[in-house]
């Protein structure tokens, strides 16, 4: 498989939003190998308070992640960029094994190497507690709604 993640930096306002819907898309899936792939091999991670470095560590905390946020569904936005960096904004609703439903929200921050491999990712999430009624989002975003910004609450 090819080490090469398109598109590449510097990033274009249209090459950003692809980038941030490709990371969508791979993340919904809850497949921590498929996940890792777009990441350098050294790649460093912050996310929350866990420190991540390496495709097998991201693969292990994914791993765990998916274990404890069930029926994990995701939306990202774009926030900024410049040539290989991007920042997203965030939400994902999730449940636990006792059936509560959560959403979470955050930014991260990403950097990019010149094969569009990620190489560092910042993340800072907070979760609020929901009902299942309060819920958004039900799974992968269809095709039709790319680009549609995700409310703020």
């Amino acid at each position: 498989m090819s080490e090469d993640r398109p598109p590449y930096p510097p990033f274009t306002r249209e090459t950003a939003l692809r980038k941030v819907q490709a990371a969508e898309d791979a993340w919904n899936t809850r497949d921590p190998e498929r996940v890792a792939l777009a990441y350098t091999a050294d790649s460093v991670w912050r996310n929350r308070d866990t420190f991540v470095s390496g495709r097998e560590q991201i693969v292990a905390f994914l791993t765990r992640k998916w274990e404890r946020e069930q029926d994990y569904a995701l939306r990202k936005s774009l926030w900024a960029f410049d040539e290989n960096h991007i920042a997203v904004r965030f939400q994902y609703e999730w449940h636990d094994a006792d059936g509560q439903w959560w959403r979470s929200y955050g930014n991260e921050l990403w950097e990019f190497d010149e094969r569009g491999l990620m190489r560092r990712r910042e993340a800072s999430i907070n979760d609020v507690t929901i009902t299942e009624a309060d819920r958004r989002i039900h799974g992968p975003r269809a095709a039709d709604e790319y680009g549609i910004d995700i409310p703020l609450r």
